[in-house]
């Protein structure tokens, strides 16, 4: 089992930055494939990004492709977004999500997820 949290949320202009951290607890956390996934007001839980448990292979939604980029530091039990120009369409509920081995992009593959972090972005 993994416990995970999210930080880094907050409220930023369109054009900004901000750096979303997925710590997890657990000794096996190196396991475990990441994902991002992100729900915003009235929408549904969509995918943002993954990566697997090696850190290699991400994978991004198109609408963030070339803005954002996910790493993980195993030795830190880490996994992070950095989102750059940051648009209002971006403001959402970021969540972390855990999955043996492997990041994907359906959200029910995924067994483990944190509380989520707020992401704000104004126009």
């Amino acid at each position: 089992q993994v416990q995970l949290v999210e930080s880094g949320g907050g409220l930023v202009q369109a054009g900004g930055s901000l750096r979303l951290s997925c710590a997890g607890a657990g000794r096996t956390f190196s396991s475990y494939g990441i994902g991002w996934f992100r729900q915003a007001p009235g929408k549904e839980r969509e995918f943002v990004a993954a990566i697997s448990w090696t850190g290699a292979r991400p994978n991004y939604a198109d609408s963030v492709k070339g803005r954002f980029t996910i790493s993980r530091d195993n030795s830190e039990n880490a996994v992070y977004l950095q989102m750059n120009s940051l648009k209002p369409e971006d403001t959402a509920v970021y969540y972390c999500a855990a999955r043996i081995l492997a990041g994907g992009t359906q959200a029910s593959g995924y067994d483990y997820w944190g509380q989520g972090t707020q992401v704000t972005v104004s126009s």
